[in-house]
């Protein structure tokens, strides 16, 4: 029955968006006008370069490229043109052009770097992003930003950019997790080029499952996202990752006392009509770090990419990618987990010839298992496996453009564990989801206005979703943002947002009995529903910095969570809460041609309300949070670079313990001799979260060499330090055994990096 609903979905918003594209595409059949579109990329390796100008001489016409290297300058009046293409670091590159009525002109530039001195007088690329799109709560992360924090290992990571974005709260370096504005790690997508990847970071919380080398951009949105995006209902990581090089071999060798990697991409023939990428990357911290630290880390990982890239003559393209990551945490004699996720997908970009609409479209199936082995009878275990596919058409306008799309998601649970009771609970679902939206941006002198509308269909109901963003452009420097929008997810994990600890992070879809409200009525819905709202304000101090100011809400009126003081049989599964995070964030930017100054400041507040209205803060609910980073090049031909990242962090809640009895299981029943039997030690706890723990700071620096041995290749010596100070942070404190444990101590580490 759910296939035939499916299937009639697709059918009825088939026949729809066929409808839409007509819409759209007739107009421009009858136009007086035409339209002028294309690519930009660097001559010398191929890739796209983003955020270029492209204008036409002598008119107020003009247009960015995207994260693809495309530009549309739409309803062009017929003639002779003169279109400029120009971008920081490249020589200026023009074209004459005769446009014909209707016509849909289809021009590729490629532009040579530039070897002249810049003047002072820079405008970036992410300054003119801000003053052409909304980007409320939205940070934008480049190859180039992550070199710009301190290489742990001697290996830049996305892990490790995460945790200094505004709003996110990283809960520790074992174990530790990414809580974005309040918003637990299930409530954050993940997506890789269009495919949901259910554990991006590995459990030593370092490295994420990504290499740095491969990623493209990253945009992660901290709240208020667009409709172009659902299915979460807290926020949104963005992934693109790079195609191939598509003018020669090259790629990387490295080691340091962390792991290994390898990357290789190139052509396969002269044209790069055809392009390949590899990468490969393993961690050997579970057999050096008792020999180098004199300190146990059992964790180990490996991670394998690989992607095929075919292009076309005008800038249409298709690739397929798939993927392995693997992690495993082994404490001996005490527990062993290990997770596994893989994949396989394609994504394409389609550009007709006789139409101004672009398509873009991926199909995709993935699956990811986790197990944690404590004892023999006791094997924890959890999966999720599912394909999707998804449509995007995007219709570009003199002044802004319209997006809409739609996505169909098939999957399945399995969850096997045992509860407080010993007793055996195992859960098996098949679910499917059905999306569709449309999106309309709006780019006025000095508004940019971006309504949206997103449906959501789930086996258990119906999200309507709408979305507003809006920027006002005061002035040529100031600028003021606003977004809010609904959001729902049928998604939720095996850990609560009650345990501190818990490294076996399952996942299960949305369960049909849930508890009744407050009121003793069943919900509506059974998925989980916020709202957010963000209000935020741009300041361009002067030409190398920047300050950005955002406060936020998110209102998470339905979440439902594993029940944690579930006794018996007969107690409910899950427990159903709202939460509410509130609070403003400060980044200030400093960039010249030598230094890089990121400083962040949070101020955020985050309560669970149980259903008798009753509230406690999460283990995640840190009240300050700081983060300051340094970037600094220097030496001939700026050959050396020094890094560095202080973070300072105010303590987590945790419950206290008020005292200790003997707790006597009466294992023979009625029949149990209580005068002579050994109980087993009870705690009295406190009520949940009164506590805090001491606040959290770490030192980070590296500091790297980069050599030029010929033109193509170029050797990296990097040497760096986790917790240079050796501060010890608290990572848990066994309460039995009245033992603290920390996170990690000192560790300095060192690395050698071979590009060709």
């Amino acid at each position: 029955m759910k296939q035939v609903i499916i299937f009639a979905n697709i059918y009825f918003m088939k026949k729809y968006f066929i409808l839409i594209l007509f819409l759209f595409v007739v107009p421009y059949c009858f136009s007086q006008t035409g339209t002028i579109r294309g690519f930009v990329s660097d001559k010398k390796t191929g890739e796209p370069i983003m955020f270029c100008n492209v204008t036409i001489d002598g008119t107020s016409y003009g247009s960015q490229t995207d994260l693809n290297g495309m530009y549309t300058l739409a309803k062009i009046k017929e003639g002779e043109h003169k279109v400029s293409v120009t971008f920081i670091g490249y020589k200026k590159l023009t074209k004459n052009i005769l446009l014909n009525k209707g016509q849909i002109l289809t021009l590729k530039f490629e532009l040579e770097s530039t070897t002249i001195n810049i003047n002072e007088v820079e405008i970036s690329g992410e300054r003119q992003e801000m003053k052409t799109d909304i980007k409320a709560a939205s940070i934008k992360i480049t190859n180039e930003d992550l070199d710009l924090v301190p290489t742990i290992g001697g290996e830049a990571d996305l892990a490790q950019y995460m945790q200094i974005i505004p709003g996110v709260i990283f809960t520790g370096d074992q174990g530790g997790q990414l809580y974005i504005r309040g918003g637990s790690p299930v409530q954050n997508k993940v997506l890789l080029d269009g495919m949901t990847i259910y554990s991006p970071f590995h459990s030593i919380g370092l490295f994420s499952v990504f290499d740095a080398d491969i990623i493209k951009t990253t945009d992660v949105y901290t709240g208020g996202f667009s409709a172009e995006y659902g299915g979460r209902v807290s926020s949104i990581m963005d992934i693109k990752i790079k195609d191939g090089n598509k003018k020669r071999l090259q790629g990387k060798l490295s080691s340091n006392t962390f792991g290994s990697k390898l990357l290789f991409e190139g052509p396969f023939k002269k044209d790069g009509g055809t392009t390949f990428l590899f990468s490969g990357k393993t961690s050997y911290l579970d057999k050096t770090s008792e020999t180098l630290y004199n300190f146990s880390m059992p964790y180990s990982y490996t991670d394998l990419y690989g992607k095929l890239t075919f292009n076309a003559n005008n800038g249409s393209k298709a690739n397929i990618y798939g993927f392995n990551f693997q992690d495993q945490v082994n404490y001996q004699g005490i527990s062993d987990l290990q997770w596994n996720s893989n994949g396989l997908g394609s994504e394409f970009i389609l550009i007709p010839g006789n139409s101004p609409v672009l398509i873009e479209g991926n199909f995709a199936y993935s699956r990811y298992y986790i197990s944690l082995d404590e004892d023999v009878s006791a094997l924890r275990e959890s999966s999720i496996s599912g394909g999707n596919m998804g449509f995007d058409f995007t219709s570009f306008q003199p002044k802004g453009k319209i997006k809409y799309g739609f996505n169909v998601y098939s999957f399945s649970t399995k969850y096997k564990t045992y509860n407080s009771a010993n007793s055996r609970v195992e859960l098996s679902e098949n679910n499917s989801e059905f999306s569709a939206y449309v999106n309309y941006q709006y780019n006025s002198k000095r508004f940019i206005i971006e309504p949206g509308f997103r449906l959501q269909k789930y086996t258990l109901g119906t999200s309507p979703e709408p979305r507003l963003g809006i920027k006002y452009l005061a002035s040529d420097v100031l600028r003021f943002k606003l977004a809010t929008g609904l959001y729902s997810q049928n998604i939720m994990s095996t850990v609560s947002d009650r345990d501190v600890v818990n490294l076996f992070y399952g996942f299960i879809s949305s369960p049909e009995e849930i508890p009744l409200d407050e009121n003793g009525n069943e919900y509506k819905n059974k998925i989980q529903k916020a709202r957010h709202i963000i209000l935020g304000a741009e300041y361009d101090v002067n030409l190398k910095m920047d300050l950005q100011i955002e406060g936020y809400i998110k209102d998470f009126t339905q979440l439902t969570n594993i029940n944690r003081s579930m006794t018996s049989n007969y107690d409910n599964e899950f427990i159903v809460e709202r939460g509410i995070a509130n609070g403003i964030d400060f980044l200030i930017k400093y960039k010249n041609k030598q230094i890089y100054l990121w400083s962040v400041y949070s101020l955020s507040f985050s309560r669970r309300f149980e259903q008798n209205n009753e509230y406690y803060f999460p283990h995640f609910d840190r009240r300050h949070n700081i983060n300051l980073v340094s970037s600094y090049t220097f030496g001939k031909k700026n050959s050396w670079k020094a890094d560095a990242r202080w973070n300072l962090g105010s303590g987590f809640p945790f419950t206290q313990t008020q005292g200790f009895y003997e707790n006597l299981p009466f294992s023979q029943g009625i029949n149990t001799n209580y005068i002579s039997e050994n109980g087993d030690l009870g705690i009295v706890y406190a009520d949940l979260n009164e506590g805090r723990l001491p606040y959290y700071h770490r030192l980070d620096l590296s500091l790297s060499k980069t050599i030029e041995i010929s033109k193509n290749m170029i050797l990296e010596i990097t040497s760096s330090v986790t917790n240079a100070y050796n501060r010890e942070n608290i990572f848990y404190f066994n309460r039995i055994k009245n033992k603290r444990v920390n996170q990690l101590p000192l560790l300095p580490s060192a690395g050698i990096s071979l590009k060709f």
